[in-house]
């Protein structure tokens, strides 16, 4: 949620116009995240976030908008976009497709996660995935084997000896992922701390669905497991992570294959947010306000559970 493209004052009001929500007040760049170019936008009927698109065309993006809306209207608490005077929520702004959202209360968890937020974590994740079942749209995911291979392939030549020796052989460990049996449906596929708006220890939405797509119900769990669960080291905390597998496991029951294959699973998704830190740290887009995040991050995690596998019968 970087700033990439620069809107004018003049250019948001004349936005604005086709919505019924008043005059512009004031409006603001979001340097949190990395894809997307995102303002707060408070107006004189309400506060929204207004999100630019950066990487899709307006064929896609009707996709993410009815996950929003579907998991708004199935009593999931999240973010939906508001419609414009023909009933259009997507539009173009400084030739980017644009939409405003509603914007939620609540801050995203800056701080290691506490054990209520972990376990309303859990809790939402599985009703996500239980009530996702029914949701029509497909949309392959971009960031599967397929990505983490083109990506490994872009990144070696600046890798270190060490580094380049550990995304081979978990290349070669991931090899199967795509012909496993395991149940899939629509995914959040972000569900990081700051994708998740809190009031204290409340639970007030989640944010950002714009990774949306069908997955592994299994992955969309292990994202949220290697960010709200881990230490700074990229170890397991063992209350963190119990509290949020509890809570995810009262809404829906892990199958045995899911459970078999969590280490693996848990391995590729951290894979894939080191892939791209890296791919971010040495081929960084412009912007007015961007933030890279630290990708040995992620490094950290995945080689702790190299080294300690762990699968999700143990709780």
């Amino acid at each position: 949620m970087s700033v990439y493209t620069e809107v004018s004052r003049d250019e948001l009001v004349v936005f604005l116009s086709d919505y019924a929500v008043g005059e512009l007040v004031s409006y603001q760049g979001i340097s949190d995240g990395i894809e997307n170019t995102n303002y707060f936008v408070t107006t004189q009927q309400g506060q929204f976030v207004l999100t630019l698109f950066e990487h899709h065309e307006f064929g896609e993006l009707d996709y993410f908008l009815d996950v929003m809306t579907y998991f708004y209207k199935h009593d999931v608490p999240s973010a939906h976009p508001a419609a414009d005077k023909q009933g259009h929520y997507l539009k173009k702004l400084c030739g980017r497709p644009a939409a405003l959202v509603m914007r939620l209360s609540g801050r995203g968890v800056n701080t290691v996660a506490s054990l209520a937020q972990c376990t309303a974590i859990g809790d939402v994740l599985g009703k996500m995935h239980v009530v996702g079942q029914q949701f029509q749209s497909r949309r392959p995911t971009e960031r599967g084997p397929v990505w983490r291979q083109q990506i490994a392939d872009s990144l070696l030549a600046f890798l270190d000896k060490d580094s380049a020796g550990v995304l081979a052989n978990e290349l070669a460990f991931q090899s199967g992922y795509a012909d496993l049996d395991l149940p899939s449906g629509v995914t959040h596929s972000d569900l990081f701390r700051d994708n998740a708006l809190f009031d204290g220890d409340e639970l007030k939405g989640i944010i950002d669905f714009y990774y949306a797509c069908d997955e592994y119900l299994l992955y969309d769990l292990a994202v949220a497991v290697n960010d709200w669960c881990v230490d700074q080291d990229g170890r397991l905390d063992q209350t963190r992570y119990q509290a949020l597998m509890f809570a995810y496991s009262a809404q829906r029951q892990l199958t045995e294959s899911e459970m078999a294959n969590s280490n693996l699973i848990l391995r590729a998704a951290a894979l894939r947010f080191w892939l791209s830190r890296l791919q971010d740290k040495h081929f960084p887009r412009e912007g007015e306000l961007t933030q890279i995040k630290n990708p040995d991050a992620f490094l950290k995690i995945l080689l702790q559970h190299r080294d300690h596998p762990l699968t999700f019968d143990d709780i």
